[in-house]
């Protein structure tokens, strides 16, 4: 909410939200950060460029052309007489959308409606529909820029951020679908404003690329203002390089804020205010890392946490509330920040420099205030309560303040599943308006979760489920796999925990292990039975990062099994990829569970797939034998695992050679080849 100020220090900053992440709610940080700088007189302009980019894209016009351009691109690749590796690839990626990208711009008006209808929203029939609809669009945008990767949760190129040129690469408007969006949108609005700086928030990895490539752009349009980026995303990178690396690392941005921003970006527009914006004065601004002449770059260490008593409530003024894909608006807040556990060794979070982030909290009569206030402000009574993870005590006393208030609110929300989950506990958590709980079971093993330093055993995570459940509240489990040593019979176990608690379970993720920078398996590989762990030379911001086993837990045929036990285990429920209604903790799922219960998506088991709305043209025939190309892929990730496992080196010099090596793909279908195909090592 915007507090009035007496006073204001003449400086207008954007901050902008960039792809790729859910359009479905606005997120936290832009709005956290207006919270805390309106009232000390900045005057901040909250831009959500990821809504606003995708909403460029998904209309009838836009898809129009990319369908058009998908042809050309077809065309060109069928008039040659042999494909290489490279060609193969696009034009494989180009035929699997050619039917969708003939479909979509007819139908998205109508799928884009559905979502914001709340007659059609729940509809399930309807709303599949037009989730099949928007999703195949992103498809058809992905396949018209290939090779692009996107969707709500991920933008990735295969050299992406690898190097400076790689970044300029990933910005030319041929490659980059929002490119106008921010030529033909965002700068003339960023003009009008006449803005004195410009804050890029990069919360998640999916928005590292699109946040790179806007500052390219920004700097260009706006050489005079401050670029300044911030995030967890952001901040995890950083973190990790020094001196010159660092400073490449800044790309286009001026300077970057690690940690949490309230504090430093205050203390940048102050020194932007005054005309103190010397390169000394911004170097005496902690956690605010700046290019160095001698280093390169650098950044005065500053606390990592804020007083989180201390600062206001988020203030969403000015942000498209009207336009999200929801037919609800869904409000996020931070009753806390950081895990109160913080003890997972799986875990990092960007806003630490190891594990998560130190554990706070907002006085519970604040928090109700808060909420009360924005929910009478902006109309809604959902909201999300966004932190690491709350403490189950905190929680619940949260709930008897929100019942004894009066407040009829919906929300969801993180949680251990801890013994203190009482069937008692729970039904206060209903009365004060839960929906939903996505908990942190991790793994059905003892031992796995004894090596991870869980503290919770299988048992007590099962008894909060059920307590959870019986109360009316969904329970939602998340879930995952290969932790370093976990054997085929400890993944099985898991699955049984999810099968036998099933009539319990509202939902469910079972993900794989990724190994993190900052994490405990990180800074301790063999305590966690890794042999050894690299980045790939040539990754110069180290975005990925490898580990090899001491001891493989399973084998080819076991992992064969498991996916086929998690496909079979899944069909128990309608179960989709964020952010849809059936993934964990998204609006539209809190929306349903409001809706039609915790159960819904048990009830909704076997639902026929949307399908896609508008009219396809027929099918052409393509010149290249269909499953002969398809081995392209294959091919490629030949190549990946030869650079990033065998070589450890990424480049595209080494790429060229080893696709080179590929056999061509002739009209007639007989291959031709330079070389025989290296063997890979085992």
């Amino acid at each position: 909410m915007t507090r009035l100020c007496p006073y204001t220090l003449g400086v207008k900053l954007a901050l902008i939200f960039p792809p790729a992440c859910d359009p479905t709610a606005p997120y936290p940080a832009v709005a956290a950060l207006a919270g805390f700088l309106r009232p000390q007189g900045i005057e901040v302009l909250p831009i959500d460029a990821n809504l606003d980019g995708f909403l460029a894209l998904l209309q009838r016009e836009p898809l129009a052309l990319l369908c058009d351009r998908i042809e050309r691109r077809i065309a060109r690749l069928q008039r040659r007489r042999a494909l290489d590796h490279q060609a193969q690839l696009v034009l494989l990626t180009l035929l699997r959308v050619r039917g969708e990208a003939g479909a979509v711009p007819a139908g998205i008006g109508a799928a884009l409606d559905v979502l914001r209808t709340s007659e059609r929203f729940y509809d399930p029939g309807r709303y599949a529909d037009a989730v099949a609809t928007v999703s195949a669009s992103l498809r058809v945008i992905a396949a018209a820029h290939a090779p692009l990767q996107l969707d709500f949760s991920a933008y990735r190129t295969p050299f992406a951020l690898t190097t400076p040129d790689e970044i300029a690469r990933d910005a030319d408007p041929e490659r980059d679908p929002f490119d106008g969006y921010l030529t033909r949108e965002l700068v003339p609005r960023l003009r009008r404003a006449r803005m004195d700086a410009i804050g890029v928030s990069v919360c998640f990895p999916g928005q590292l690329v699109p946040a790179y490539s806007f500052a390219l752009k920004l700097k260009i349009a706006f050489p005079e203002a401050h670029l300044v980026a911030g995030g967890p995303a952001i901040t995890q990178v950083l973190l990790r390089l020094q001196g010159p690396a660092l400073a490449r690392a800044l790309g286009a941005f001026d300077s970057a804020v690690v940690f949490e921003g309230e504090h430093t970006l205050l203390a940048l527009c102050r020194a932007l205010a005054d005309g103190r914006a010397t390169p000394q004065a911004l170097h005496r601004i902690p956690n605010l890392v700046l290019r160095d002449p001698l280093l390169g770059a650098r950044v005065l260490p500053g606390p990592p946490a804020v007083d989180l008593r201390t600062l206001p409530a988020p203030d969403f003024g000015g942000l498209p509330l009207d336009r999200y894909l929801s037919p609800h608006l869904l409000l996020p807040y931070d009753p806390t920040r950081g895990c109160y556990w913080g003890r997972c060794a799986f875990c990092h979070y960007g806003l630490a420099a190891t594990g998560t982030a130190r554990y706070r909290e907002r006085a519970v009569d604040t928090v109700v205030e808060h909420l009360a206030a924005l929910s009478v402000r902006h109309h809604t009574r959902f909201f999300y309560l966004s932190q690491d993870s709350v403490a189950p005590k905190m929680l619940c006393r949260l709930a008897d303040a929100l019942a004894k208030a009066g407040l009829d609110l919906r929300w969801g929300t993180d949680l251990r599943p801890e013994p203190y989950l009482t069937p008692e506990r729970c039904q206060g958590l209903r009365r004060g308006g839960a929906v939903a709980c996505s908990l942190g079971v991790e793994s059905a093993s003892l031992r796995v979760l004894r090596l991870i330093d869980k503290g919770i055993a299988p048992g007590r995570a099962a008894t909060a489920v059920h307590n959870l459940a019986r109360a009316g509240i969904a329970a939602e489990v998340m879930c995952f796999s290969d932790f370093p040593t976990e054997t085929f019979t400890e993944a099985m176990a898991t699955l049984g925990f999810i099968e036998r608690h099933a009539q319990h379970i509202a939902a469910f993720i079972l993900g794989r292990f990724e190994l993190t920078h900052g994490s405990r398996v990180a800074s301790d590989p063999t305590r966690f039975g890794l042999r050894e762990m690299w980045t790939a030379r040539g990754d110069e911001l180290g975005t990925a990062l490898f580990f090899a086993e001491g001891k493989p837990g399973k084998r080819g045929r076991e992992r064969v099994r498991l996916e086929q036990a998690l496909e079979q285990l899944a069909s128990g429920w309608l179960l989709r990829s964020y952010p849809w209604a059936g993934s964990l903790s998204t609006a539209h799922t809190i929306f349903y569970y409001d809706h039609f219960g915790p159960g819904v998506f048990r009830d909704l088991a076997g639902q026929a797939a949307g399908r896609i709305l508008g009219r396809s043209p027929a099918r052409r025939v393509s010149r290249f034998d269909l499953h002969k190309l398809a081995r392209a892929q294959q091919h490629e990730a030949q190549i990946w695992h030869e650079m990033t496992h065998v070589r450890r080196q990424v480049s595209r010099q080494a790429y060229d050679e080893l696709a080179a090596k590929v056999p061509r793909l002739c009209i007639s279908g007989t291959p031709r080849t330079r070389d025989s195909w290296p063997r890979t090592p085992r």
